[in-house]
C-alpha cells in the first residue's frame, strides 16, 4: 500500500502546520511524514514502521526528499520506539489498518497494511500510545471507515482523547460516507463536523474541492 487515496487526504487536512514535532504512525512507504514536511517548513518529523520492506523504502523515500533532514525513521514497532521515552509529539497521524473478516490478499505485506491482526496494533493500544505520548496539546488525526471509527472512538475515550473534528468523506456527494478523518485530543466539546467527496457527482473526475486540497502535491489533477 504506497499510496492511496484517502490518506493523501489525511495528509493534505491534518492540522499540522503549527506542530514542532510530529509523528506517524505506521508509516508505510513515508506518505503522510512527507506531506507533513512539505506542509510544515519547521517540524521535526518521526516515523516508524514494522514492516521490513516498507520501513527501507520510507527510508529510500526521506533520503531522497528535500526535507531528509528534519525525518527520522524507526524501523520495528511503536513499542520499541515509546519504550525510548521520546519526547512528546504535537501531533501524531496514522491510518491504521481496518478491515476485519474481508477476503485478504495474497501479498502478506498488504495485507498487514489494510487488514487488523492479532498480530498488529489493536485500537486500544493506538490510543493508549498516542495518549502517552502527545503533549498536553497535542492532537491525534485518524482515518477510518465509520464502523471501525465509532470503535476507536470509544478506545479513546478510555485513554482520555475525544473527538474535535471530523471530515465525513464520500466517493461522491450522493454515495454513503466512506471514510472518517477524526482528530482528537485531551479536551472534550462540540464536534465540527463537515463532508466532501473525491468525486464530481456526473462524472469520474475529481471534484473541486479534492483538487484544491490536493493540487500541492499531485502531479496532476
Amino acid at each position: 500500500m504506497k499510496v492511496c487515496t484517502d490518506a493523501c487526504v489525511l495528509g493534505a487536512l491534518a492540522a499540522v502546520e503549527d506542530a514542532d514535532r510530529i509523528l506517524d504512525i505506521g508509516a508505510g512507504t513515508g506518505l503522510l511524514a512527507l506531506m507533513a514536511a512539505q506542509r510544515n517548513p519547521a517540524a521535526r518529523i518521526e516515523a516508524v514502521e514494522l514492516d521490513e520492506a516498507a520501513a527501507a523504502q520510507a527510508a529510500a523515500n526521506f533520503g531522497a526528499s528535500p526535507w531528509a533532514g528534519r525525518l527520522t525513521l524507526h524501523a520495528g514497532a511503536l513499542a520499541a520506539l515509546a519504550a525510548t521515552a521520546p519526547r512528546p509529539f504535537d501531533h501524531i497521524l496514522c491510518n491504521p489498518p481496518f478491515f476485519r473478516n474481508a477476503l485478504r490478499s495474497p501479498d502478506a505485506r498488504r495485507t498487514q497494511a489494510r487488514h487488523a491482526a492479532p498480530d498488529t496494533l489493536s485500537f486500544a493500544e493506538l490510543a493508549r500510545f498516542a495518549a502517552d505520548l502527545l503533549t498536553n496539546a497535542g492532537r491525534l488525526t485518524v482515518l477510518l471507515p465509520p464502523p471501525e471509527m465509532r470503535e476507536f472512538e470509544q478506545e479513546a475515550a478510555r485513554a482520555g482523547l475525544f473527538p474535535l473534528t471530523r471530515l465525513v468523506l464520500h466517493h461522491r456527494a450522493t454515495s454513503k460516507p466512506l471514510r472518517h478523518i477524526t482528530a482528537f485530543g485531551r479536551a472534550g466539546g462540540p464536534v465540527t463536523e463537515t463532508a466532501h467527496s473525491l468525486y464530481a457527482s456526473d462524472s469520474d473526475a475529481y471534484s473541486a474541492w479534492f483538487r484544491e486540497r490536493l493540487g500541492p502535491f499531485y502531479l496532476a489533477l
